[in-house]
């Protein structure tokens, strides 16, 4: 017999949809890698819903190979314009840049523009400025313009990452992508520039309370006083219910994230809000880690779902602690609160799905992008799976020592 797939028929549907949707823009490899699955299960997954068999004799990753390293080529190509150690700004104080500068510059263009006829010495006079300065201005007219040539660059790199990551990113987590490119610049250069050219990451909107507690139900106790710390992966686990407005209904939406790696174990979405949901999203989670999770502490708001015989038994099943925070408190669940506006700032700021197949495509993508590539501050700026990752080598090396 064979042995049942660790992926739900929902997340199979969800993966295939997310191939479809890029066209052709990205190879099977790139979307399995965010998706955390093997390339040739995705190909064979899009190949059963499509219907069509394999074809013989053609290198399965061929053009999937070549379009991946023209891309790396391009993006290490990137990584080496010119941004050399001295690309940061100049120490407060420093010869370039002083309170007044702009004023200065103007009165040196008015001297060069105007030294033939009246001569350099009378002008300086009478504008109270000092002709060496006006010389030293001269002799840094080239530094000056390499300087510009190079925030340019700059600020051309940085309008890339933004658009990349669909204009969510602000200047911390464009720093960090700069310098995970290999560049040297310092965080304050980043964000005046995009000051400066008015470049703006996505703000958070005021959110609406979705908990609704069923007073009748025991809840359980709460084991995380509001310390979202882990010291290890499945240590800890929070989850949460949030909706998206789909033309005139809705669509709910439950996570189960590792409150060390914070990434989204386990996901559900549908167009109700009963205890199903909340048990879907915890039995992905559980096959995400393999099946064995006894021990771990689940926390929760005390909504309805979380209080459900049906929840209650689920956890059980599979060795999960339940905690639970206080009623009305988005403190106590603050983790996951936090996640969900990240969700909401970034996949619906000014837009309305008008289908549900459109809503569950764009939030599915978006989670697949959170955990395989979107820098996390609480992470020192790695993703939760680039954090997961090294977690498991620092384990091995510690037992090999």
């Amino acid at each position: 017999m064979a042995r049942p797939s660790k992926y739900s028929p929902e997340f199979r549907s969800d993966a295939i949809a997310l191939w479809r949707a890029s066209a052709g823009r990205r190879t099977f490899r790139d979307v399995a890698a965010d998706l955390n699955v093997n390339p040739e299960t995705l190909r064979t997954w899009v190949r059963d819903a499509d219907g069509r068999p394999a074809a013989a004799g053609v290198p399965a990753d061929a053009a999937d190979e070549l379009v991946r390293l023209r891309a790396e080529n391009a993006r290490l190509a990137k990584a080496e314009k010119g941004m050399a150690a001295r690309a940061g700004d100049p120490a407060p104080g420093s010869g370039v840049f002083r309170p007044g500068d702009e004023v200065k510059t103007a009165a040196w263009d008015f001297i060069s523009a105007h030294a033939e006829r009246f001569g350099i010495k009378r002008i300086c006079q009478v504008l109270e400025v000092s002709r060496s300065g006006y010389y030293r201005w001269i002799a840094g007219t080239k530094a000056r313009a390499a300087r510009q040539a190079e925030e340019d660059a700059l600020v051309e790199e940085i309008r890339e990452i933004h658009a990349e990551h669909r204009g969510n990113y602000g200047a911390l987590r464009i720093h960090a992508e700069l310098r995970g490119f290999g560049h040297t610049v310092n965080r304050k250069r980043v964000a005046r520039l995009m000051r400066k050219h008015h470049i703006v990451g996505r703000h958070l909107r005021r959110k609406r309370r979705t908990t609704i507690p069923d007073r009748l139900s025991p809840p359980a106790p709460d084991l995380l006083q509001r310390d979202f710390t882990a010291r290890a992966l499945d240590e800890k686990w929070c989850g949460d219910i949030t909706y998206v407005q789909v033309g005139a209904t809705w669509l709910y939406l439950a996570c189960v994230l590792d409150i060390r790696s914070r990434r989204v174990l386990g996901w559900s979405m549908a167009p109700h809000m009963r205890a199903e949901l909340v048990i879907d999203a915890l039995q992905a989670a559980v096959a995400t880690r393999g099946g064995n999770v006894t021990g771990v502490i689940f926390h929760a708001d005390r909504g309805s779902q979380y209080t459900s015989t049906a929840f209650a038994q689920v956890c059980d099943r599979y060795g999960v602690r339940r905690s639970m925070g206080k009623v009305g408190s988005s403190y106590d669940n603050a983790l996951a609160e936090s996640f969900w506006q990240g969700l909401k700032r970034e996949t619906m700021h000014t837009k309305l799905f008008p289908t549900m197949s459109q809503a569950r495509l764009e939030i599915f993508a978006w989670l697949t992008y959170y955990n395989a590539r979107r820098r996390h501050s609480a992470l020192s700026y790695l993703s939760p799976m680039e954090f997961e990752q090294q977690h498991h080598r620092t384990a091995k090396l510690s037992l090999a020592a």
